[in-house]
């Protein structure tokens, strides 16, 4: 009996130390460092020191899902985001619906996205609203997707030409490095082109997914030193590039189809090691 006692004892021991060693500091922080904002770090791996709460509704602009406190940032991007939608605003689009931003303090989710660690990602929605959303809809939104799943292309009947005033706003701005949108979304603003375009279109990457938002990504700020910048974008427009896109496109969708096991539970991501500035943020209170 004492032997399955402490057997017993000894399981209920290594489960705690291992739900301890997989402890995510960064999804348990309710508050905002208390220093200098600073992005520290890379975008996908990284921290964010005196953050601020972008206000959950504001002059063009609602926050969704604002119960994952998810809508911290960089100053820089909180400024960002209130002056886009009164750009916005006057070229005709009266509401946008504001993503994920960051958590208090940044830091590496669980689950979901890999970047928006250094408060200097934003996703905007692309689905446009006449008039705010009640609280309940905030909460739990509907989504439009502006892209055909069965062909690499754009739903024609969702698609408007206030989705390309949207990317092209965004874009123009300098403190933009980059827009990440869905690679169907790329080829029609390739599709729809000018000379004029060019100077604005080589920020839009196309990307996995984002088929109902676009990311914004914004540069590093100047005089935040321990943030690491990506590499500069090749010149040029970039639509070059849609030809590979479409055909990892059309070879996923020719592969033969697996037969599905019971999905398992998801699993958190793996913890990353994070840069040394980052250690004071996660020993500061909650």
């Amino acid at each position: 009996m004492r032997y399955f006692s402490v057997v017993i004892i000894l399981m209920l021991l290594m489960a705690s130390l291992n739900v301890q060693a997989r402890f995510n500091p960064w999804e348990h922080t309710k508050t905002p460092f208390e220093g200098p904002a600073a992005a520290i770090g890379e975008y996908a791996n990284g921290c964010l020191s005196g953050a601020e709460a972008l206000p959950l509704s504001g002059k063009g602009f609602q926050v969704i899902r604002p119960q994952r406190d998810r809508y911290y940032g960089h100053p820089n991007l909180v400024n960002f985001v209130q002056q886009y939608a009164v750009q916005l605003q006057g070229e005709g689009i009266e509401q946008i619906l504001v993503g994920d931003m960051s958590m208090p303090r940044g830091g590496q989710f669980d689950y979901g996205h890999s970047s928006h660690q250094i408060g200097l990602d934003v996703d905007i929605w692309l689905r446009l609203t006449e008039k705010p959303l009640s609280k309940a809809e905030l909460k739990s939104p509907r989504a439009l997707t502006v892209v055909d799943n069965q062909e690499f292309a754009i739903d024609t009947a969702a698609w408007n030409p206030q989705h390309k005033l949207m990317i092209k706003v965004a874009a123009q701005d300098p403190q933009v490095a980059r827009i990440f949108v869905n690679g169907a979304i790329k080829q029609q603003l390739c599709n729809e082109r000018t000379q004029a375009d060019d100077a604005w279109l080589n920020k839009v990457r196309p990307w996995w997914g984002h088929s109902a938002h676009m990311h914004v990504r914004l540069n590093c700020p100047k005089d935040n030193p321990d943030c690491k910048a990506q590499k500069p974008i090749n010149p040029g427009h970039g639509c070059e590039d849609i030809a590979w896109w479409k055909q990892q496109f059309y070879t996923a969708k020719s592969a033969p189809k697996k037969e599905l096991d019971k999905p398992s539970p998801r699993k958190p991501k793996p913890l990353q090691v994070k840069p040394q500035q980052c250690e004071p943020l996660t020993w500061a209170a909650p």
